[in-house]
Parts: structure tokens; sequence; C-alpha cells
């Protein structure tokens, strides 16, 4: 059985396995990781999928603006173990997020992923046509939903990051980001 919860303090080391595992150790320099970068994650808007005690997926939001004056939420990374893939985890992950950020009000997602996966969820990229990220990006993969209608009407300019900031020198326990991983070199 599968349980999706708020993320804890403990979840973290296997988070950022899972992370490595799905994306890599090296997964720093993508665009969408730039909004992300010494931020905290948006409040109460961290969620993990728990199997028989394993960590199995994850799925985070980040406070961003979509354009001036127009606050949104940013989705990723999503990400699924890859044997517990094509069970619907990532799916209840999406789904848990977004009715999650919805009840506390926010009123717009844009993430950067795969059109035909959240396509399903009501992500279009018509949503985000006048917006425009802080690096390079394939227009048909930057994605926007309306939480509340209207709520991109006229979003137009850079995304740019508005959360809180990680404060520099704090442990990794109480801040819940980890420094990035570098490759392990093979030995000879």
């Amino acid at each position: 059985m599968i349980t999706i919860r708020h993320e804890r303090s403990t979840d973290i080391p296997a988070r950022e396995r899972l992370l490595d595992t799905a994306f890599g150790v090296t997964r720093s320099a993508k665009t969408a990781e730039r909004l992300r970068e010494g931020r905290f994650a948006a409040d109460e808007l961290s969620f993990v999928a728990i199997e028989n005690g394993r960590l199995v997926g994850t799925a985070r939001l980040w406070n961003i603006a979509a354009g001036l004056g127009r606050p949104a939420l940013l989705l990723g990374p999503v990400a699924v173990a890859p044997d517990a893939r094509r069970r619907g985890i990532g799916s209840m992950l999406v789904k848990r997020a977004l009715g999650e950020a919805k009840r506390l009000g926010h009123r717009a997602v844009l993430l950067v992923g795969d059109a035909p996966y959240y396509g399903r969820f009501g992500f279009s990229a018509a949503m985000t046509a006048a917006l425009r990220l802080p690096g390079p990006f394939q227009h048909e993969r930057f994605l926007g939903l309306e939480l509340a209608p209207g709520a991109l009407d006229g979003a137009r300019g850079l995304v740019r990051a508005t959360g809180q900031r990680v404060p520099k020198g704090l442990p990794a326990f109480l801040t819940g980001i980890l420094p990035p991983r570098q490759p392990v070199p093979h030995a000879a």
C-alpha cells in the first residue's frame, strides 16, 4: 500500500538518494533548478510516497512569481523510484500537491516537464506563452495550470524565485537542503 504524506526532515536523505537515482548525481544545471537553488520549498507543500516503510516518490512546490507581481508555484522535481514506476505513484503525488496548493489558496502552478504526462492534470503550454524562464528551456515543456480561473491571465515576463532563502551556514538537518553531491571518482 502507498501512503502519500507531508515530507519530514527524516525523509531528506532518502529523498536525495531517490533524486540522485532518478536524475543523476549532478542535477544542478537545469533552468528550473535555478528557481529552487538556495530556497526553502513552499510551506506545507513537500510530499513523499511511502511503501512498506520505504520512500518511493517525492514532489515539492516552490514559491515563484509568474511575471511582475503574480504569485505562483513551481512544481518539481517529481520523482518515483525505478522499481515503483508505472503504478500511479507520480500521479498520486501530483494530485496531492495540486489539491493542497489549491486548499491553501494558491492560484497557479508552473513546471518544466513532459506535456503529455502533465496535460492530464490540466497543465498547458498556452498558459505560459508570454512567460520566460531564467535560462534555456523548451517552450513546449514549460507548462502552467490555473488553480483559480484567470490566475495566469495577462501573465508575462520573467519567472523568478520568491521563496524564503536558506540562511548560509545552517546544517542540512535544519534546512532540509543537502549540499550538491560530487561524482565519486572511479578507482584505477
